[in-house]
């Protein structure tokens, strides 16, 4: 239930942000986050997804490994490391940065705390998964707004890597998306209704 919402909210955000144009397909092997002047054409969405999943899939797996599995949160988070590690030597062109996998990895530590809480939380579905673990819409827009600056810190070690081939307005048009998105989500669940300028 986690991964499948969190790849339909990707998907959400994707078609909100990429405007279709050529892309290359080497582009496609690049494992981190966002945003290439290439990236933005249909198919383009589908890379765009599995950017955005990449951080979290790794945070979902570390948190059911932990939790179910029995491993210590440092034995995951060394895992994790490893093979972030190891993809700066092999991206092509300096693309995945130090810079980057540094904030990528705090990003990961504070998500393997909420699918933590939600893994150990009790549900049917996912809203209730997330109404139980988290209680009171205010916690929940705490957790979306620790979870926007680490995004944010991402976005800007990839623009430093990137310089002048970063996709400024896409980045902006993304983080609007994810934003409005997440407010949307956070009044569907708690049934109430917050502040819009939370979504600006």
């Amino acid at each position: 239930m986690i991964l499948s919402h969190e790849t339909a909210f990707a998907r959400s955000v994707a078609l909100a942000t990429i405007k279709p144009k050529p892309f290359s397909v080497w582009e496609v092997t690049i494992p981190i986050i966002f945003i290439f002047s290439y990236m933005k054409s249909k198919e383009t969405r589908e890379v765009f997804v599995q950017n955005v999943m990449f951080t979290k899939k790794m945070a979902i797996q570390a948190a059911f490994d932990i939790l179910k599995k029995g491993q210590t949160r440092e034995s995951v988070m060394e895992r994790i490391r490893s093979k972030t590690r190891e993809m700066i030597a092999s991206v092509p062109g300096g693309i995945y940065s130090a810079e980057i996998r540094r904030e990528q990895l705090k990003e990961i530590d504070l998500l393997i705390d909420h699918y933590s809480r939600l893994l150990n939380s009790q549900g049917n579905d996912y809203d209730s998964l997330v109404l139980n673990a988290y209680q009171t819409p205010d916690r929940l827009a705490d957790f979306f707004e620790r979870l926007q600056e680490a995004e944010d810190s991402v976005g800007r070690a990839a623009h430093n890597t990137l310089g002048g081939s970063a996709d400024t307005p896409t980045l902006e048009r993304m983080k609007a998306a994810m934003k409005k998105s997440r407010l949307k989500e956070t009044e569907k669940i708690f049934g109430t209704r917050l502040p819009s300028q939370n979504a600006e």
